[in-house]
């Protein structure tokens, strides 16, 4: 067995790319060796800013020959066929082997391939994925045809065992590949050899490199919390910060630096995004203030002065940053204590969506959403509409503009700012939570009311352009959106019949109140982009529209020339969606999302469509709650058992009313009972539609299954005890009656049947 070592050294790699090149050189090589016949024990990836390493222990030293059999034509067939097997197969007549069969004898091949050694296998599979490597963009140098993501200087390839090593000869577009490598561009420049993996992990390290990007990590980590902790100070984390800057360094030094305090009094956001987006620093936190105080940089150099210059020039370059931040947020702050109208009245010349309007048509439809959803959630409905008209105003702040992910986060600032009450600030800050899928969600009534009308526009108004996910794609992130909903409403408790609140949704969109609304047509959709009217043709004078019935977009008119307006009357019926139907097309995509989300918290496939089969489904906090009862109900040594017996009893009873075409629904009386298991059963039903009913009454499906778990003992006994098919067809009837107060009763809490088992 033996260990191959393979390097590719190059200029700088992105940070943002060594990741998934790791994870490609590693499979790429892998697969091409055991595809040509080896195998191997292990196989690690690692990346530096200039380098990529791959080291495999235990490969096999040559592949093992191969024999192939190939069946061919008839011995009698026509040459031409004969002379075509011949040619695929590359060997000549007297090669080939006759063998006889029924239909005569037929011609065979048989191809020996010997093993080959280890080192032109690598070879091969190297140069292969060196050409192929798909690296998301890449460049050509020199003259070369060669292309990898930023030029390539040196191949080393090594295979080595306990006789010594040897360099695995290849060359592409001139570079030899060989045993040596380079250290750290400016501490260690030199190039040197090395014989295995642990030789060259080890010189790497004097030569001021860390291989290891997990390692780098942890020393840059380390480092910034020591100096911080000696300032008596904090490191802000960022675990995507740090590793873009692993991928950054290869002999990573903090440093620490502290920021002016002219810049001290802008948001802690302001400065921790502006730091990391331009300079990828850490932020420093004091933790007796709370504000971000100073930063870390990491060089990738040790100095004589112990990166007192380094500190210098990047302070230099953070002060102009942060001078410009502190400009927008000077002037954010004008427009805002003006009471942000400049920036109101600027969205409506900022476009949602070509078939939605702009932001400021949006806005009103979530303002107006936003009212019929607070009472549902316990907030005031006034504070619920001006929050929603004002939580998406800073998208037209000059800061906000510099950093889009600050969207939101400063909407907060700016509303205390303007001297609105708390809860408006709050809800700028949140209504685009929950994001994904650990995301904090809102808990202030006035946030999650704009953040379900925010998440619920959005879907409607896609659904109502047909801009539905498809497969894998969902560009608009309406299975977010989905998801976002969902944990708002299961997050804070909020009971709510969906369909009311996506048929109001609709309602804003396509515009169905008793209000005549003014249609403007000058080539596109410039009011009320999303509402589907009813194509309506004009007569020749331009007057009077005639209804044609076909739904069509606004701006879609015929024979209605540009810039000029028309008046519907309210009873006109261009605001419905075509077939409505959207409401129950969208709760179904609810009901798919909130599929994943139980499965995920371990409720079976099952239960939940046991449960979205009720009445009520739209109502996700009492559909969970149902399944989360009927889960942990199952999940009981009754569970099982009480289902055996209901399925029992609904597979006999659908049996006799498919056989005798009536429905078995009614008249089950005690008095025909013959046994005492009979009687014991009527008596246990009593008792527990007794129970079920209130405790479904109140949405107590802890006690209704509790209830329903009673009922094994007389189920079991009844059919144990008891032929239900009796000859006299008034016994027999009347058991099958009971059989249906059986299936009635358990079925008011779950539809059984879709349980598996």
């Amino acid at each position: 067995m033996s260990d191959l070592l393979i390097e590719l050294f190059s200029e700088e790699i992105p940070a943002r790319m060594q990741a998934r090149a790791r994870d490609d050189l590693k499979s790429m090589i892998t697969h091409g060796l055991v595809d040509a016949g080896l195998t191997y024990s292990s196989a690690g990836a690692f990346s530096t800013p200039r380098r990529l390493v791959l080291s495999i222990e235990g490969l096999s030293t040559e592949s093992k020959p191969v024999r192939e059999e190939r069946k061919g034509p008839s011995a009698s067939a026509p040459p031409a066929a004969i002379e075509g097997f011949l040619r695929s197969t590359g060997l000549t007549p007297d090669q080939l082997e006759r063998r006889a069969d029924k239909k005569g004898e037929t011609l065979y091949a048989v191809v020996e391939k010997p093993g080959r050694a280890a080192s032109v296998i690598i070879a091969e599979v190297l140069e292969s994925t060196i050409r192929t490597f798909p690296w998301p963009k890449s460049m050509r140098w020199g003259t070369g045809t060669l292309r990898w993501v930023r030029p390539l200087h040196s191949i080393l390839c090594l295979l080595s065992d306990e006789g010594g090593a040897e360099v695995v000869s290849l060359n592409i577009d001139g570079i030899q590949s060989s045993n040596t490598t380079a250290g750290h561009r400016f501490l260690s420049p030199a190039r040197f050899p090395v014989t295995s993996f642990d030789d060259y992990a080890v010189k790497l390290k004097r030569a001021h490199v860390v291989l290891d990007s997990a390692e780098r990590e942890a020393a840059i980590w380390q480092g910034a919390q020591n100096l911080a902790f000696a300032a008596g100070m904090e490191v802000v984390e960022d675990k995507g910060l740090l590793t873009e800057v692993a991928g950054l360094v290869e002999w990573p030094v903090p440093l620490m630096g502290r920021i002016a305090e002219t810049f001290l009094g802008l948001p802690p956001e302001v400065l921790q995004t502006s730091m990391k987006e331009h300079q990828k620093f850490f932020s420093v936190k004091n933790p007796k203030t709370g504000r971000i105080e100073g930063f870390i940089t990491v060089a990738n150099t040790e100095t004589a002065d112990h990166g007192e210059t380094i500190l210098k020039g990047n302070q230099k370059v953070l002060s102009a940053r942060l001078s410009d931040a502190k400009f927008f947020w000077e002037n954010d702050l004008r427009v805002a204590k003006a009471g942000m109208t400049e920036w109101l009245d600027g969205l409506n010349s900022v476009t949602f969506h070509n078939k939605l309007g702009s932001q400021a048509d949006r806005i009103a439809r979530i303002a107006a959403l936003a009212r019929e959803i607070a009472p549902l959630v316990g907030a005031d409905p006034d504070t619920a509409e001006q929050a929603a008209k004002l939580a998406k105003a800073d998208l037209r702040s000059a800061m906000v503009g510099e950093f889009p992910e600050l969207q939101g986060r400063m909407g907060m600032y700016y509303a205390r700012e303007a001297g609105l009450p708390e809860a408006v600030a709050l809800a700028a800050r949140d209504h685009y939570s929950p994001l994904g899928p650990t995301d904090t969600v809102p808990s202030d009534p006035v946030s999650v009311a704009v953040a379900l009308a925010d998440k619920i526009d959005t879907l409607t108004g896609f659904w109502a352009i047909d801009e539905k996910p498809t497969g894998s794609k969902d560009p608009f992130a309406l299975r977010r959106a989905a998801l976002g909903v969902i944990r708002l409403v299961l997050g804070n408790g909020v009971k709510v019949c969906l369909v009311d609140l996506l048929s109001k949704a609709y309602d804003e969109i396509v515009n169905v109140s008793a209000k005549t609304r003014q249609l403007y047509i000058d080539g596109h959709p410039n009011y009320g982009i999303a509402y589907q009217i009813n194509k309506v043709p004009f007569d020749e004078d331009g007057d009077e529209p005639r209804y044609s019935g076909q739904p069509l977009l606004i701006g879609e008119y015929l024979g209605r020339p540009a810039g000029k307006s028309v008046s519907f009357p309210a009873e006109t019926t261009y605001g419905r969606l075509a077939g409505r139907g959207g409401e129950a097309d969208l709760l179904a995509f609810f009901h798919d999302r909130l599929k994943v989300f139980l499965k995920d918290q371990g409720i079976r496939h099952d239960v939940i469509d046991a449960c979205l089969a009720m009445p009520g489904n739209d109502d996700l906090t009492l559909l969970v709650k149902r399944a989360e009862a009927l889960a942990a109900f199952l999940k009981t040594e009754d569970g099982p058992n009480m289902l055996a017996g209901f399925k029992r009893a609904n597979t006999i009873l659908s049996q006799a009313e498919a056989k005798d075409g009536v429905e078995y629904s009614y008249g089950a009386d005690a008095k025909f009972a013959e046994t005492d298991e009979e009687r014991a059963l009527f008596a246990a039903l009593d008792t527990a539609e007794a129970q079920i009913t209130p405790a479904m009454r109140s949405e107590d499906f802890a006690a209704a299954m509790a209830a329903m778990a009673q009922l094994r003992a007389p189920i079991d006994a009844f059919f144990t005890a008891v032929q239900v098919n009796s000859d006299n067809p008034i016994i027999r009837r009347n058991r099958l009656n009971l059989l249906h107060r059986i299936r009635a009763i358990c079925s008011g809490v779950a539809d059984l049947t879709k349980i598996d088992g």
